[in-house]
């Protein structure tokens, strides 16, 4: 498939609903840049790749940040709350599969990776019909964020087991490693330390 920004036709699911223990505030308001937090920068870049739909999964806590800082999003975005944040990634991902109205491939961002590289996604997309489950990797190394099909959109939904390990559910789809020249794609930001090493902020 050759990527045409002019078609909107793959949507994203951001995870953001981890309880950030380490961190001490959630990652989604961690400042990305002097205007913009991390969940904000995500948005914009997804909606600069022309994404159909963006569903952010957050629990109560990351809820009331983006209540009390009054960040506006375009219609596009749904906020959806994981009321189990202890629960597998799993979890996360059923409650933002259902979502979704469309029936479209899925870029899965996790938030605390805040590098997002155009043309890693456009990698991603111009791969998505030779496997279900394309991820990129620089140097032997698996990163983020990863491209799901709409199929397994689809098996995600309609399973009924809500704490099942994300990536031994994964693993049963046929997977595409895609090499890119970006190395940000392998960037977690989990601890204090771990984002002082990336952002002055």
């Amino acid at each position: 498939m050759q990527f045409d920004k002019n078609h909107k036709y793959f949507s994203v699911i951001i995870l953001a609903a981890g309880k950030s223990s380490r961190m001490g505030i959630p990652k989604l308001s961690l400042k990305y840049d002097i205007e913009n937090s991390f969940i904000e920068h995500i948005v914009n870049d997804y909606q600069g790749f022309a994404c159909k739909e963006i569903v952010i999964v957050v629990n109560n806590t990351g809820n009331d940040y983006l209540n009390k800082s009054k960040i506006r999003f375009l219609d596009n975005v749904k906020i959806a709350i994981n009321k189990h944040p202890d629960w597998h990634r799993f979890y996360s991902l059923k409650i933002g599969a259902k979502s979704l109205i469309d029936d479209l491939p899925v870029f899965i961002h996790n938030v605390d990776n805040p590098y997002i590289s155009h043309e890693v996604l456009k990698d991603l997309i111009d791969h998505s019909d030779k496997a279900d489950y394309i991820s990129p990797e620089f140097e032997g190394k698996g990163g983020h964020p990863i491209l799901l099909s709409s199929k397994i959109i689809n098996k995600v939904r309609s399973t009924q087991e809500d704490q099942i390990h994300l990536k031994e559910f994964l693993n049963q789809f046929p997977k595409m490693k895609v090499q890119v020249k970006e190395e940000k794609v392998l960037v977690n930001i989990n601890s204090l330390d771990e984002y002082r090493r990336h952002f002055d902020y």
